[in-house]
């Protein structure tokens, strides 16, 4: 009896520890949780759980616990080891404050103590501390192999004995800038209520937190606004100008660029995840040329992880490269495959067999994460919920196209944002059972919304042209013929759903959204990709050939040309040209980094092409 009863115990504690896993959406097949509540997929009658990653490093470990010493300030980064460098961060002296590194110490048992007092006495006082009686210093932490973690900000008040105090970690960046408002916001090492003035109002917090955001209307068009952020005894003072008013077209520039993740090279060139050495040089560069925004699509890191926390960390960096001139001007993100968050089934050997987007998708999903991470327009399509694919119309079974599809609009300009890596399975050609969405295809509700919002832009007498993003190429022409819109002319690969393959294609459906491009609008001057990491450009023409042989489908009719603009030379590892039915089309093919520069005047569009690096002129076009 009592064997019994033991028996219906361990049944009833499996059954609600299984219960007390996410619901595993219906858009996926043959995943479940054993008795101890682990993911798996099956295969053939074989199990292959997800694999579960620890918080090794997070964002939280390296802000550190510090506590103010008589001589300045001791740092505790738990289990890290490495170096730290440190230097002063001359805020208000300098109008992009970087710190001025002046010391590196190596970390004992994760800890470290910094010596203000003699460090940054008398004459490396350049910031005034003694005198105005507080300091912020920014530190590098460096792993024991060289490789740079993380940048982080501490705040002190005193001269000795020093108290920390809450600093801006992150921010304060400008975004969603239109002719009448623009968003602002920052992070902060402790949860405290803040304040913004600009235009002649303080904005303040009515609560405590660390994350503050400030929606600041009321603006007048084409007009530079000083605006300060208040924290504490601290306080930081930058710039932001509005968008020209609806149908002035008056004249103005914007730059564009994709593919950032880490390179080989060594120091800012790989920033646990992101080459900021590139990122910073593209912000520089398009802050020098006055650019009014900077449209990023995909790869801004290396991604491919299952650890939430630890792709949070390589977006901090991707963001801290570029923040000196995020204080000024707005930078607008979309994904690409290397955002992909996911869960990771690997077989006893290690050996990867499946790879989907993580769910719960409202908080762990890559869509999730990203919109977590960024602040971008919220007037895209929901989900492909309730597409004609739904297996259950009931529940969630995608994730939200949230601020990763979305469009906005600056002078006479409308910038389309979409997603081509929604809902990514880097698996689903190899387990097309278990089911994802495929490596460069637009899915049906995109595709709708895309349909809706070019034909309200097309009746917008304020908007002369269109830009349509996305982050892999319709033409690709050097490192993803095998994939992007392409997939070496195969039209079989196409997302699963639930186990089964949608109607079309990727080739299909690549000609399906250029046909709302070119046919449905007269005002999209072209394509914005990346993924490619070079910069070409083609010009699609009626007689560029676009098809594998013996294509069977219906043809796309090239009505009027477009552009595709390639640029991921934002500092990933080069891909070298490739020999496609459309190469002699392609131009000006280089494997340099680079920022591309769209300079508007009314009616007229050229693009001017720089190295971020040297500064040297890659190309200049004119598209209209």
């Amino acid at each position: 009896m009592k064997t019994k009863i033991l028996i219906a115990i361990s049944i009833m504690c499996a059954t609600v520890l299984v219960a007390q896993q996410p619901r595993i959406p219906a858009s996926h097949k043959n995943l479940a949780y054993d008795n101890n509540g682990k993911l798996y997929f099956e295969l053939e009658g074989k199990k292959y759980f997800a694999e579960e990653v620890p918080n090794t490093i997070t964002i939280e470990q390296f802000l550190g616990k510090a506590t103010g010493t008589e001589t300045g300030v001791n740092i505790d980064f738990g289990n890290f080891k490495g170096t730290v460098t440190y230097g002063l961060i001359p805020y208000g002296k300098a109008p992009h404050p970087l710190p001025v590194y002046r010391r590196s110490i190596v970390a004992q048992n994760g800890k470290v103590d910094i010596n203000i007092r003699d460090d940054f006495k008398y004459p490396y006082d350049f910031v005034d501390w003694k005198e105005n009686g507080y300091l912020s210093i920014g530190y590098r932490l460096a792993d024991e192999s060289g490789v740079i973690l993380f940048d982080g900000v501490i705040s002190l008040n005193g001269t000795g004995p020093f108290e920390v105090v809450p600093a801006i970690y992150e921010g304060p960046f400008v975004s969603i800038v239109t002719d009448n408002s623009a968003i602002i916001w920052y992070k902060t090492t402790h949860p405290i209520k803040t304040s913004l003035e600009i235009n002649g109002k303080t904005y303040e917090s009515n609560k405590e937190s660390n994350y503050h955001q400030w929606n600041v209307e009321g603006l007048v068009p084409d007009k530079k606004y000083d605006y300060k952020v208040n924290y504490g005894i601290q306080s930081q003072s930058y710039y932001l100008k509005t968008a020209p008013g609806k149908g002035s077209r008056k004249p103005f520039v914007f730059g564009y660029s994709s593919d950032s993740r880490h390179a080989t090279g060594g120091g800012e060139r790989r920033i646990m995840g992101a080459n900021a050495y590139i990122m910073k040089k593209i912000a520089a560069l398009a802050h020098m040329k006055e650019a009014s925004f900077i449209q990023f699509t995909g790869d801004m890191i290396n991604g491919y992880l299952s650890n939430k926390e630890a792709q949070r960390l390589q977006y901090y960096n991707w963001k801290k490269s570029i923040e000196p001139f995020w204080h000024y001007m707005p930078f607008y993100a979309g994904m690409g495959n290397h955002e992909v968050l996911g869960h990771i089934f690997r077989d006893e050997n290690g050996r990867q067999l499946g790879f989907i987007n993580a769910f719960p998708y409202e908080t762990h999903s890559s869509e999730a994460l990203f919109a977590e991470e960024f602040v971008n327009p919220e007037n895209g399509p929901l989900s492909e919920d309730n597409n004609k694919y739904d297996p259950d119309p009931q529940n969630k079974d995608f994730p939200s196209y949230k601020e990763n599809v979305y469009f906005y609009t600056y002078g006479n300009v409308a910038m389309i944002v979409l997603n081509s890596n929604y809902w990514y399975a880097p698996s689903v050609n190899n387990q097309p059972t278990l089911g994802g969405g495929l490596h460069g295809y637009l899915m049906d509700n995109q595709i709708k919304w895309l349909r809706e919002t070019i034909a309200k832009l097309e009746k917008d007498r304020d908007i002369d042209h269109i830009f349509v993003t996305h982050h892999t190429p319709a033409f690709p022409n050097g490192g993803h013929s095998r994939d992007d819109m392409w997939y070496s002319g195969d039209n079989s690969k196409r997302p699963f759903i639930a186990g089964k393959p949608v109607d079309k294609g990727i080739i299909e459906r690549r000609d399906e959204y250029l046909d709302i491009l070119i046919n449905e609008s007269t005002k999209v001057v072209g394509m914005l990709t990346g993924d490619e990491h070079n910069y070409n450009w083609l010009k699609l023409t009626s007689d560029m050939p676009i098809y594998p042989e013996n294509y069977p489908h219906k043809k796309l009719n090239v009505t009027r040309p477009i552009y595709q603009i390639n640029n991921g030379a934002a500092g990933a590892p080069y891909y070298g040209q490739e020999v496609l039915p459309w190469s002699s089309h392609t131009q000006s093919f280089s494997v340099e980094n680079a920022l591309c520069l769209f300079y508007v005047d009314g009616k007229n569009i050229k693009m001017k092409v720089y190295n971020p690096d040297t500064l040297n002129l890659i190309d200049e076009v004119v598209l209209r």
